[in-house]
């Protein structure tokens, strides 16, 4: 796989807290992500901090993508209880071909917290 075909997952981090107007969990959730990564069994994946993904009623939100693929783009995550599904969500966005990993082998964030889906720029969508 080339650096080329590399997923990104960009986390917004500037979306406040519900309960506390200073907490920003997407920044809470982006060093997480962060950390996780550094383990080093995620390439070729990488984590990029975004100045927002428009979606601030329902943070944190995250979008997988990638040259020539699918982008998605989820929201509702939470730091302990997804930010490995993400890492999973991101690692088979990264092997598909097309960017759209097969619906049974997705984590459950995966299935139920995508709020949209963009098709690669410059490429017909599939058809479906």
């Amino acid at each position: 796989m080339t650096q080329d075909a590399a997923t990104t997952i960009f986390v917004c981090v500037t979306c406040r807290g519900q309960d506390d107007a200073e907490a920003r969990p997407g920044r809470d959730f982006y060093e997480a992500l962060d950390e996780r990564l550094k383990s080093g069994d995620s390439a070729p994946i990488r984590a990029v901090a975004v100045e927002c993904l428009s979606i601030c009623k329902r943070p944190t939100s995250v979008a997988l993508a990638a040259p020539g693929k699918w982008t998605y783009v989820m929201t509702g995550l939470e730091s302990a209880p997804h930010v490995e599904d993400i890492v999973t969500a991101a690692k088979q966005h990264a092997l598909s071909q097309d960017g759209v990993p097969p619906w049974r082998d997705r984590p459950e964030c995966f299935k139920r917290n995508v709020v949209s889906r963009t098709p690669p720029l410059g490429e017909a969508p599939r058809e479906g």
